[in-house]
């Protein structure tokens, strides 16, 4: 069975280990075990990434949750859980409630009068480059996963 690393700021929820339940049934009913950041039960930092990182050592493929968190820009833990699992070589999936590229969501230059990357990707072309991403939610690119393992 495929191990899948459920990365994402739904840990931050209220409703976190639900949400973590939610995608590991998806997971178990497509075939797939879900790994979510709140099975590592460690209570520290330093404990939590190194659990975190080792459960990307195990799986087989990262879903991330790349939607804005706190800003315009997705989770930075979850960004590095990102190409944490890229610089292993492990295929990663990324889901989006908006795809448009990142000028068309916020125009040439932001409020601080810094450019826009302008490369018609939906989030920054280190992110873009290092996942597929997927416009929609945790199913859609779970889906999507599967599908190109077939």
């Amino acid at each position: 069975m495929k191990k899948i690393y459920l990365a994402g700021f739904d840990v931050f929820a209220p409703d976190a280990r639900q949400r973590g339940a939610q995608m590991k049934m998806l997971c178990a009913g497509r075939g797939c075990i879900g790994l979510y950041p709140l099975d590592n039960e460690a209570a520290c930092a330093a404990d939590i990434f190194a659990g975190n990182c080792g459960l990307i050592d195990q799986a087989d493929a990262v879903i991330a949750n790349l939607n804005p968190f706190r800003g315009q820009e997705p989770d930075s833990g979850t960004c590095f859980e990102v190409g944490y699992a890229f610089a292993k070589g492990k295929p990663v999936f990324a889901y989006v409630s908006d795809a448009r590229s990142m000028r068309e969501k916020l125009g040439e230059r932001d409020a601080d009068g810094f450019a826009v990357e302008d490369f018609g990707l939906p989030l920054n072309l280190m992110l873009s480059s290092a996942a597929t991403v997927v416009e929609g939610g945790f199913a859609d690119a779970l889906a999507a996963y599967l599908a190109a393992q077939a």
